[in-house]
């Protein structure tokens, strides 16, 4: 099972670097550059469908862009369920169908989707039940291995970033006690924040990198020096694409098709073959 082997990777006491696909092609191409394992992000398949917010991307959009990524490589694949798409006995439904994908595991969060500018997250004993009823169905489904990555946003919750620190610790060793085989704290800024939420968590940590607010301050060396079991660069890659592909717009809005290939943006046959094998 693929769920095996993702829990091999993590638990093998080195860091697991874990590009984002968007969609199948960026998945391929993030196996064929020899990364072990494949994260989905909801945002990204948001700004890859044109949707203005995450939380359009509905449970069932999710589930099918997630299989088409599963069917297209060979690594593990992580899903986003973002928060469960409900509550505790939503949680029953989302996680077998996530199952059914043949994802090896799945990102559970405790930020309340509602598409407003501020973030605000739900009470940590409800996230916690959540994250219980997540491994029971997987459980009962018969995938002992089934990865469940507990994501907590609560360093963004609040002004006051010592307390939003101290919270989202507090709220990773509570899911991990929950049955989260890892914690996702997610928006650690410096490589400060980093050595104290390893310090403090009492168990599997993840650490988004590459972000706009963090980019500049850590490199993943720095975060494997620090023992964190999963690197996840969420959105990396769909930026990246974008700016690339407006670049190529500018140029042909501008009758300079020659730039395009001088500045090397063109894909070949011959890689798009390899790609595709």
């Amino acid at each position: 099972m693929k769920s095996k082997k993702l829990k091999g990777l993590l638990n093998s006491g080195e860091t697991l670097v874990v590009p984002d696909a968007y969609d199948p092609i960026s998945a391929k191409l993030i196996e064929n550059a020899g990364f072990k394992a494949v994260q989905c992000s909801g945002y990204s398949f948001s700004i890859s469908a044109g949707y203005k917010r995450e939380i359009d991307v509905n449970l069932d959009e999710n589930i099918e862009l997630t299989r088409r990524i599963v069917e297209s490589v060979n690594v593990p694949v992580m899903a986003d369920a973002e928060d469960g798409f409900g509550g505790p006995e939503e949680v029953i439904d989302t996680v077998a169908m996530f199952i059914e994908t043949g994802a090896a595991g799945i990102n559970i969060e405790d930020q309340i989707p509602d598409g407003k500018s501020k973030l605000s997250i739900i009470d940590a004993d409800l996230m916690a039940q959540k994250i219980m009823v997540a491994r029971e169905t997987a459980e009962i489904e018969g995938y002992h291995d089934f990865v469940i990555n507990g994501r907590t946003d609560a360093l963004k919750s609040t002004d006051d970033r010592y307390d939003g620190l101290e919270l989202a610790i507090d709220r990773a060793n509570q899911y991990l006690e929950a049955g989260a085989d890892l914690a996702f704290v997610t928006y650690a800024a410096t490589l400060d924040e980093v050595k104290q939420i390893t310090k403090e968590v009492k168990g599997p940590v993840s650490i988004a990198a590459g972000q706009l607010y963090n980019i500049n301050n850590f490199t993943i060396r720095d975060l494997q020096k620090l023992g964190v079991a999963r690197v996840s660069l969420p959105t990396l890659l769909i930026f990246s694409s974008l700016h690339a592909i407006n670049n190529s717009l500018q140029y042909l809005k501008e009758d300079n098709l020659s730039e395009i290939l001088e500045k090397n943006l063109l894909c070949s046959v011959e890689d798009l073959n390899n790609i595709l094998k």
